[in-house]
């Protein structure tokens, strides 16, 4: 398969990305699939996946470059005491 075959079947966004997986769950959950047409879902969920991670890889190393590099831990403590 070609780059440009592969960059074709690219979604949108990973917003886009990430509801055409969830349609793909829903059907395969479903049965509404042929034995065929599961094993193609299941495919084109792997490279839905592997696209959602890499677009999470680049948001994460800009926040990195967005915090200098130190990222802070997010504090759940502060979040409990502002509910008392």
């Amino acid at each position: 398969m070609s780059k440009n075959a592969v960059n074709a079947n690219a979604p949108a966004s990973f917003e886009a990305a990430m509801q055409e997986l969830d349609q793909l769950v829903a059907q395969m959950e479903a049965g509404a699939l042929s034995l065929e047409a599961s094993v193609a879902a299941y495919k084109r969920g792997a490279e839905l996946v592997k696209f959602c991670a890499g677009q999470l890889d680049k948001v994460d190393s800009q926040i990195k470059v967005l915090e200098g590099g130190m990222l802070k831990p997010f504090a759940t403590e502060d979040i409990d005491e502002d509910a008392s």
